[in-house]
């Protein structure tokens, strides 16, 4: 099964970005930033999508998903 949390971390570590300095960029807390990371909760579509947006993929990237 796909860690979320680490697959949205991740991504964010790419980009050389803290939590504060993402959830300004995309309109969000730090704090929500953080649970995501650690899999308390899920992010929404709608954030899902701004995410990859921001990193330039895809969502299925952004979540750590294959197709094989």
């Amino acid at each position: 099964m796909i860690n979320y949390g680490e697959a949205l971390r991740t991504q964010r570590v790419i980009a050389k970005l803290t939590t504060v300095e993402l959830a300004n960029q995309i309109g969000t807390s730090h704090q929500n930033i953080c649970r995501w990371e650690s899999g308390k909760v899920l992010p929404n579509i709608d954030f899902c999508v701004k995410l990859a947006d921001f990193y330039g993929i895809t969502v299925d990237e952004l979540i750590g998903r294959q197709i094989i």
